[in-house]
């Protein structure tokens, strides 16, 4: 493996954006190898025989092959210095622990269908008016938990942003685009945390090029 951390997935990718923010607050300097979803690139021998369920991100570090979102993060909080994203807290911790899992068990895929409707419905096998009524519904629970169990904090785990808020923020980009995203957001206290991170220096940083 080369000394210099490379990183497999395309900026298109909600899960990718989290890790390039990840390794932005750390200041770690990598390569990345575009791995296009929409082009089925993920499915290709190559890229099978970094993630066999063809998925990314895939992120070669320090001898190591590391898949899955959630575990590459962890990796660069424990072993880089820069921006904690983890609270000292065990209770803040545990929030983000069950943010995340909320979001990848139940919120990725509403979310993701709520926006890929207009967005790319080709991707989600068309645009079904009974798929995006279900996805409105589920995405409905998982903001009024997630802000339950934010309470009064600015942030989804605490009043200093976290992984959780670096998972959810790259899937609300795609929500904002479109015309669920005032159906998505109109749970208290989901907006004024859309804007937070909007405004948070490594989302802005990462964000994808519509265009490409």
């Amino acid at each position: 493996m080369s000394d210099t951390p490379i990183l497999y997935g395309f900026d298109g990718s909600t899960y990718v954006r989290t890790v390039k923010m990840v390794l932005a607050d750390k200041a770690v300097d990598y390569d990345q190898v575009q791995v296009n979803v929409l082009e089925g690139e993920p499915r290709q021998p190559d890229h099978l025989a970094r993630h066999p369920f063809g998925k990314v991100p895939v992120l070669d570090i320090d001898g190591l092959r590391l898949r899955e979102t959630e575990a590459i993060c962890r990796y660069l909080e424990e072993t880089r210095a820069g921006n904690s994203l983890m609270p000292k807290d065990a209770k803040a911790r545990a929030k983000m622990s069950e943010a995340i899992g909320l979001i990848d068990s139940y919120g990725y895929g509403a979310l993701v269908g709520a926006a890929g409707y207009h967005l790319f419905p080709d991707l989600i096998g068309g645009q079904n008016d009974e798929a995006l009524a279900q996805a409105l519904s589920d995405s409905d629970k998982l903001m009024k938990l997630l802000m339950e169990n934010k309470g009064d904090s600015d942030w989804l785990a605490g009043d200093e942003p976290s992984l959780a808020d670096y998972f959810l923020g790259p899937i609300m980009f795609y929500v904002s685009l479109t015309p669920e995203a005032e159906k998505v957001m109109a749970t208290p206290g989901v907006k004024e945390w859309w804007k937070r991170i909007s405004d948070h220096d490594t989302f802005k940083a990462t964000e994808p090029d519509l265009g490409e």
